[in-house]
């Protein structure tokens, strides 16, 4: 049996940067970007593109640091997508902080709010508007 290649992890200087301008362009002021770090990774069996990672208040509290995200892309996916679609998917990723900036995550559905292309596309038009 022949054993996939091990995965393998990245910084991703280019994601951290287009992140940083689309916290700006899309105001979100709430999201405090230098605690956002990103990374690309190669070798993942995953069918996502890009995915978020939180760190919960428990190991916020163990570590004694403060509320932080990594946003991961997905080589194998992310890379070979159209810049417009890059943007739309690290969108997505965004729009799973919550406001209170906490370390949580929100939930693709919830009692008020979804997660879903209709509410990406939204935001990437208003994106597009703001980047002129």
């Amino acid at each position: 049996m022949r054993k996939h290649p091990e995965i393998t992890w990245e910084k991703a200087p280019d994601i951290q940067s287009e992140i940083k301008h689309l916290i700006k362009k899309l105001d979100f002021s709430f999201i405090e970007s230098d605690q956002i770090y990103c990374f690309r990774s190669n070798y993942s069996s995953s069918r996502a593109r890009a995915r978020i990672w939180s760190m919960p208040r428990i190991w916020q509290l163990a570590l004694n640091i403060k509320p932080c995200y990594i946003i991961e892309v997905l080589s194998e996916k992310f890379d070979n997508l159209k810049a417009d679609d890059k943007t739309r998917v690290l969108i997505h990723e965004l729009m799973h902080i919550p406001k209170s900036f906490s370390g949580s995550l929100v939930p693709h559905r919830g009692r008020f709010h979804r997660i879903d292309s209709r509410a990406v596309e939204l935001l990437f038009r208003q994106y597009l508007k703001n980047d002129k």
